[in-house]
C-alpha cells in the first residue's frame, strides 16, 4: 500500500488522464471505475483490479477495509483527499476508484439471446439498458458504432456493475449482424402496418431485442432486417416510452414467458 500526496506522481497523473479523457482510456485499453459500489461489483465478478485509489480519509470505513482485504496490497494507492477529488468525476467525489483492463469481447453465438442498441446517445440510457439485460439473464449486448461508448464512466455508473456480467461488443454494423442472426429478432417500432404487439410474440427461443435512438428510433434498414416488428401497447395518452424503459419491458416479458409455471 502506497501513500501519495503529490500531483506529480505518475499514478496520479495516469488516473486523472484516464478518468477525464476517453481517448486515453481507449489508447491504453483501460477503464476507470468511480465509486466503491462499482469497484466491489468488479472484484466480486472479475477479481482484483489493475490498481486501486482510495482517499486517505476513507481508510477508516468498514466497507473500504473489507474491499481492500480482497485485493493485493501492492495494487492499493492511498491518495490525499484533494487528489481523489480531482480524479473523480462524480458530483460528490468518490472516495475509492479503480483502474481495470477493459474486457475484450467474444464472438456472439448465432443463436444467443441478446440486446442490440442502435444509435442510443444518452449514456444513462445505455447503462440502464445494460443493467436490465443483465438482470433479465441476457449474456450479450451489441452496440452500434453511433451509440454511446459502453465503457465510458457515465455508462459504467448507470449500469451499476452489469458490465461485468455481460459480453459487450462495441462498434458493430448492427444491420449486417441482424441479417446473419439465426434467432428471432424483434425491432421495437411505433404502431403501423405489419407490426404486432410485444405480448403476442413467442420469446421463449433465441431472441434479439433491437432498441433504437431516443428520438428517431431504429433506422429503416435495421427495422427491415429484423424478423419481426413489434410495439408495446400504451393505452395512456403519451407519445412514446423512454428507450431504457421500453427495452426493460421487452426483456422482462421474455423473463415472464420463460419462468416455469408452479
Amino acid at each position: 500500500m502506497k501513500t501519495i500526496r503529490s500531483r506529480d506522481n505518475p499514478f496520479v497523473k495516469q488516473l486523472i488522464a484516464l478518468a477525464h479523457a476517453s481517448r486515453e482510456r481507449r489508447k491504453a485499453g483501460l477503464s476507470v471505475l468511480d465509486g466503491i459500489h462499482l469497484v466491489r461489483a468488479y472484484v466480486d465478478a472479475q477479481g482484483p483490479p489493475h490498481a486501486i485509489a482510495v482517499a486517505e480519509s476513507a481508510l477508516v470505513r468498514r466497507e473500504v477495509a473489507s474491499l481492500l482485504g480482497d485485493c493485493p496490497p501492492q495494487s492499493v494507492n492511498v491518495l490525499a483527499d484533494k487528489l481523489m477529488a480531482e480524479a473523480s468525476r462524480l458530483d460528490s467525489p468518490a472516495f475509492l476508484m479503480a483502474v481495470v483492463t477493459t474486457p475484450e469481447s467474444i464472438v456472439v453465438p448465432s443463436e444467443a439471446t441478446l440486446l442490440v442498441l442502435e444509435d442510443i446517445q444518452d449514456p444513462g440510457n445505455v447503462g440502464s439498458l445494460l443493467r436490465s439485460a443483465a438482470a433479465a439473464g441476457i449474456a450479450h449486448a451489441v452496440l452500434s458504432k453511433t451509440s454511446a461508448f459502453a465503457w465510458s464512466p457515465k455508462v459504467l455508473r448507470a449500469a451499476q456493475g452489469a458490465h461485468f456480467l455481460l459480453n459487450i461488443v462495441d462498434g458493430v454494423d448492427v444491420v449486417a449482424f441482424i441479417r446473419a442472426y439465426a434467432g428471432r429478432s424483434l425491432a421495437l417500432v411505433p404502431h403501423g402496418a405489419g407490426v404486432s404487439q410485444l405480448y403476442d410474440n413467442d420469446l421463449t427461443g433465441p431472441t434479439a431485442f433491437l432498441i433504437g435512438n431516443e428520438g428517431s428510433g431504429l433506422s429503416p434498414q435495421l427495422a427491415a432486417a429484423a424478423s419481426h416488428r413489434v410495439t408495446i401497447p400504451m393505452p395512456g395518452k403519451v407519445e412514446s416510452l423512454n428507450a431504457a424503459a421500453a427495452g426493460a419491458i421487452c426483456m422482462f416479458e421474455m423473463v415472464r414467458q420463460r419462468i416455469p409455471l408452479p
